[in-house]
């Protein structure tokens, strides 16, 4: 496809969007070729459709952008029908006089659906959102006007915090809490719904129970992946939403459902409980065939499940014995004779003694036909290759030889019969007659990919860090990278050629730190050699009466160098000026000093990287690599160098962070991170100064922590006033002559790594 049947193409999706802020277009082709990889034919449409919905709201252009942005995300982890359920859902809000916390609304909805996991997990979110803003939304002057809730947004604010602390039911009943007790009393809601008051975190704590799912999520696809060689992915839900019916594990063509939360239980952790059920329903996928339930009478189905359900379980334990013990703890022990057969269907309660019995060798039971049933069980085991048709005949056999007449009682005893950790078996069961509920469990069904290819990354989420209330903004910064464009290498050999006599005296330096392989450290007390010369001379001592040196040993270190480094260029738009005292613009002695430090490292052998970036607001931060770890310093990084420019704002929390994404993967014993930028951080879409600064230095932590040195070269003279606070005393060099930066840079980087 050419460069103008591609813009033809963008620009027909762009009258799509029936939106004309200036802002949406310096970002719009990113959106759609984001939206073009996630979504199918109508998904772009209803993307570009709820886009423009949420534009005609009359809240400026952030609410819009937020929307394009994070709807592939959300969509990712939910599916397509959010597009219209979210846009629909912003249309409403700003029908209310709650229209101020729709950016804060849209805005919650990435973590949500991060952590929720699912369609049905994120409605409930959304629910319990619209239920809170109608329960705390006040009307005055008899029901016709009313005033906005002053919970809603310190909700919609601290709603990531809470969703790492809460299941769906739990974040819903602090809700109810906080909306039924202070409906009419604005400022004591605000403090509730801020975590403020006393009841709220008592509240918080008296819902805060279990082992969330989203906690251990990639623990347990790990557990799946190791133990069972299985990739299939997990879809929460929610145990307390459902009044009617109590939902149970199951697994279909759409993935594995289980619940959101597990409270620990009879000694065994929540985390286990999850692996018990787990391990069920892999054994389920690698073990059990599916049958036509149409042979079979309803209480026949049942009873072959028990004996399915036991198959696998043996099949299990055989491969990991450890299993007994948790399966065991959590299967529930019928007491024989608890059931009245004369007033009452026990035919549940004997199939559920039955499956203890399958699975405890000391179950006790006395009932004949059970222990025929256990041992028929075990000897049809032994003998290998079971089917699940073989568990079928044993299934038929069981209910033709205990049947009973009240079997068909309508009073069921349940007590003792719920295994919960099992799934609901419905892979089962194949049906004749197709229709919905088949049609729903079509492993076969083929989804063809999307025929739209685009060449560039979709864009990295980062969190930022908000000093005020010491908290990260999750996924709030949205980084688009790239390969940065060339231009001609020739520009870069010029500028070797004008600095040629200082490249001969760099190249001296080097020498002294070229890699002198083995070294020997002598007067040592341990060590893995005899340092004869030492020996001799103390053994004189020892003769003469003397205390002799017991330093006799020698060892030995390598010498050589193990290092990988990382250049980051502040590339904003405050490099075209000027310095005093200079004839070149800051971005020129930059690249001056940037080829330099290049053929320095090369030299060197060092592996090195070389990116540059700036930013135009939270939602368009700029990322472009000119050098990768495994390019030469060659005519095709030197034309990407030359092309350097200069634009926009200095937002330098993400970038950092996204660099250390690629340096941190790298061999090497010491890794550093060498930043270079001429003024503080700051960006258009920020007020208050220490916020980007607060989050720099936040973000040169997160990389201390990860055993990667961080230092800045600034250029700015006025530097003093705020970057020891972000690098530290010995982070950073401010660099007072600009002019000398060429000279000045791969000096400081031999001092650095010397």
């Amino acid at each position: 496809m050419t460069d103008t049947e591609t813009m033809t193409i963008l620009e027909s999706y762009r009258i799509q969007l029936k939106c004309s802020f200036e802002q949406i277009d310096n970002v719009f082709d990113d959106c759609l070729e984001e939206a073009l990889l996630s979504f199918s034919e109508q998904g772009v449409k209803d993307y570009l459709s709820g886009a423009s919905l949420v534009c005609m709201i009359g809240r400026g252009f952030e609410p819009v952008l937020v929307y394009m942005e994070e709807l592939p995300q959300i969509v990712r982890h939910t599916d397509e029908t959010m597009l219209n359920i979210i846009s629909k859902c912003v249309w409403d809000m700003s029908r209310t006089p709650n229209g101020k916390a729709i950016l804060l609304f849209l805005q919650s909805l990435p973590e949500a659906a991060r952590r929720l996991g699912s369609a049905e997990q994120f409605q409930h979110y959304i629910d319990v959102v619209f239920d809170m803003m109608k329960n705390t939304t006040r009307s005055i002057h008899g029901h016709i006007d009313t005033i906005s809730s002053t919970g809603l947004p310190e909700f919609m604010e601290h709603a990531p915090y809470l969703l790492s602390q809460l299941s769906i039911e739990g974040l819903r009943n602090w809700v109810q809490y906080g909306a039924d007790n202070y409906r009419n009393h604005p400022e004591r809601q605000k403090d509730y719904f801020s975590l403020q008051s006393a009841d709220s975190r008592a509240v918080l704590q008296r819902e805060r129970h279990g082992t969330l799912f989203s906690d251990n999520e990639r623990k347990l696809n790990l557990y799946l992946k190791s133990l069972w060689e299985d990739s299939d992915h997990f879809v929460p839900y929610s145990m307390g939403w459902d009044e009617l019916r109590k939902p149970v594990p199951y697994y279909d063509s759409l993935g594995i459902r289980i619940p959101d939360v597990y409270d620990d239980k009879d000694d065994i952790r929540g985390i286990d409980r999850y692996r018990a059920t787990i391990a069920h329903i892999a054994a389920h996928r690698r073990w059990t065939e599916a049958v036509f339930a149409d042979n079979f009478s309803p209480f026949q189905r049942i009873s072959i499940e028990v004996f399915e359900d036991a198959r696998v379980e043996y099949l299990s334990i055989k491969k990991y014995p450890g299993l007994r013990h948790i399966f065991m703890a959590l299967h529930p022990v019928p007491p024989e004779g608890f059931c009245d057969e004369e007033h009452n269907s026990c035919l549940r309660y004997r199939l559920a003694m039955l499956s203890r019995g399958l699975l405890d060798p000391n179950h006790g039971y006395k009932n004949e036909a059970i222990n025929d049933f256990i041992g028929r069980f075990h000897e049809v085991m032994t003998q290998g290759n079971t089917t699940t048709k073989d568990m079928a005949q044993l299934g038929i056999s069981f209910i033709a030889r205990t049947k009973q007449a009240s079997d068909s009682f309508p009073n069921v005893t349940f007590d003792y019969t719920e295994v919960d950790y099992r799934d609901d078996n419905r892979h089962m069961w194949m049906f004749i007659e197709e229709g919905d509920e088949e049609e729903a469990f079509d492993d076969k069904k083929q989804f063809e990919r999307d025929e739209h290819e685009v060449d560039k990354l979709p864009p990295r989420h980062y969190p930022e860090w908000d000093y005020n209330t010491k908290t990260y903004r999750p996924d709030w910064v949205s980084l688009y990278e790239k390969l940065h464009y060339k231009g001609s290498p020739e520009k870069i050999d010029q500028i070797l050629a004008k600095h040629d006599a200082l490249a001969k005296r760099l190249k001296k330096l080097l020498e002294l730190l070229k890699p002198q392989q083995m070294v020997r450290i002598r007067y040592q007390e341990d060590g893995s050699e005899l340092d004869l010369d030492v020996a001799i001379r103390s053994l004189i001592d020892f003769k003469s009466g003397h205390t002799p040196d017991p330093r006799i040993n020698m060892s030995h270190r390598n010498d050589g160098r193990d290092i990988a480094v990382m250049l980051l260029l502040d590339l904003s738009a405050s490099l075209h000026e000027v310095p005093e005292g200079s004839e070149l613009s800051l971005l020129e002695l930059s690249r001056e000093a940037v080829s330099l430090l290049a053929l320095t490292i090369e030299q060197l052998n060092d592996p090195f990287a070389i990116a540059g970036f700036h930013s135009d607001t939270r939602h368009n931060v700029r990322y472009l690599h000119i050098k990768g770890y495994s390019e030469h310093w060659d005519d095709e990084v030197k034309g990407r160098l030359s092309a350097m420019e200069a634009g926009f704002s200095t937002r330098m929390g993400a970038p950092i962070r996204h660099a250390a994404h690629y340096l941190e993967n790298q061999p090497a014993d010491k890794k550093l991170l060498l930043i270079m930028t001429d003024g503080e951080p700051s960006d258009i879409d920020v007020d208050d100064e220490r916020l980007l600064i607060e989050d720099t230095r936040k973000a040169a932590e997160e990389l201390s922590s990860k055993n990667i040195h961080t230092h800045c070269i600034s250029l700015d003279q006025k530097a003093d006033e705020y970057i020891g606070d972000i690098f530290g005393k010995n982070g950073y060099t401010v660099i007072d002559h600009v002019e000398k930066l060429p000279e000045k840079l791969p000096q400081l980087f031999m001092a650095l790594t010397k």
